[in-house]
């Protein structure tokens, strides 16, 4: 059989045979790379970077846990050490505060001649002694919080020549005169009742002695009033001092005034308020802030109805629209009618009767 030499199977200027199928592929394998021992030792080496890199975060994030707790603890033990020395401080403040009072209550007194002062609980023993003192300065401070701050919240009436007003009109501020409103982005601000003016004026002195008593603050309630009534109406102001505290309200204490109370009116919408005397109390709906409100232009009539009939005590004519839910609706419903008789009677008589009955009693 021949064999065919190429130029490159020559060795040594001897041909080489050509090698067979069989020769060829064994010598392809014997030189091929083991691609799939490869591709084991890579697979493992991923796997291996995969747990180190796994392992690492596992640490890092025990790590901060672990500084977190450090933190948290460190905190609480501060929390804890600050209490601590707060409560220590308030003891100490109040041991001292108490000491004092103890001390000022016990101290021996002087008179001004420097003789020594008696104290009804000199003769007790020192805790009874001291439980007294300590009962009788707690009745005081709850009396000086319950009650008007003075027995007379008017001074006494004016005498001639000076001109002293026939009736007491007393106003409540909120939701009579003004409207309270509260938003976050202006926060309190004050609005004030259409008609407040022209009531003001209608019922000036020397008609009405006006009175605005009310359970608000003073430092609320000056300027207010001081921007509402600028020509001076109102005469007087009275604030939450002035009142009664019982039941956890603050009432109006009229018997304070030092006004005779059959010539007294009270305006309130709060019934709670006026509750020791009903009798003197006009009791209005409360003003929510409606602009097409004409309840002052109304009351300013109903006023001056009781100021021309010179009524003698306005108890009796309080009493009687005490019943209506309205009764400055009920006044005008009257007045109607009582013009209406007034048309008639001068129809069939022309002649107008000067006895009658005021009409804010006609009820037919």
């Amino acid at each position: 059989m021949a064999v065919a030499c190429s130029p490159s199977s020559l060795k040594n200027g001897r041909p080489l045979p050509l090698m067979g199928p069989e020769i060829q592929n064994d010598v392809e394998t014997t030189h091929r790379p083991k691609i799939t021992g490869s591709l084991t030792n890579i697979q493992s080496s991923g796997g291996t970077v995969q747990s180190l890199t796994q392992d690492r975060l596992d640490n890092k994030k025990s790590t901060e846990e672990a500084n977190e707790e450090a933190e948290e603890k460190e905190r609480r033990e501060q929390s804890q050490r600050m209490l601590k020395y707060s409560f220590t401080f308030l003891g100490v403040c109040t041991t001292l505060g108490l000491s004092c009072i103890v001390y000022n209550l016990t101290k021996t007194k002087y008179d001004e001649h420097g003789n020594v002062i008696e104290d009804e609980f000199a003769n007790l023993p020192f805790y009874e002694r001291l439980y007294k003192m300590f009962r009788r300065e707690y009745n005081y401070y709850t009396k000086l919080l319950q009650e008007p701050s003075r027995d007379k919240l008017l001074p006494d009436p004016l005498k001639l020549p000076y001109i002293q007003p026939p009736y007491t009109l007393v106003l409540e501020l909120t939701d009579v005169l003004i409207h309270p409103d509260w938003t976050y982005e202006t926060g309190w601000r004050f609005k004030k009742r259409p008609g407040v003016d022209q009531f003001l004026e209608a019922i000036a002195p020397p008609q009405f002695e006006i009175v605005v008593y009310t359970a608000e603050q003073g430092m609320t309630v000056f300027p207010i009033l001081d921007s509402l009534d600028p020509n001076g109406y109102i005469m007087y102001r009275l604030v939450r001092d002035t009142t009664r505290f019982v039941d956890g309200h603050h009432v109006k204490d009229l018997s304070a005034l030092n006004r005779d109370l059959s010539k007294v009116i009270v305006v309130d919408w709060n019934p709670v308020s006026t509750k020791f005397h009903p009798e003197n109390t006009l009791r209005l709906p409360q003003w929510t802030g409606n602009d097409d409100d004409t309840t002052l232009y109304d009351l300013a009539a109903f006023l001056k109805t009781i100021l021309t009939t010179n009524v003698e005590d306005v108890r009796e004519v309080l009493n009687y629209y005490r019943q209506f839910d309205n009764p400055l609706q009920a006044f005008r419903e009257n007045q109607r009618k009582f013009l209406m008789q007034m048309e008639e009677e001068e129809k069939s008589s022309n002649i107008v009767t000067s006895k009658w009955k005021p009409f804010f009693y006609w009820n037919r």
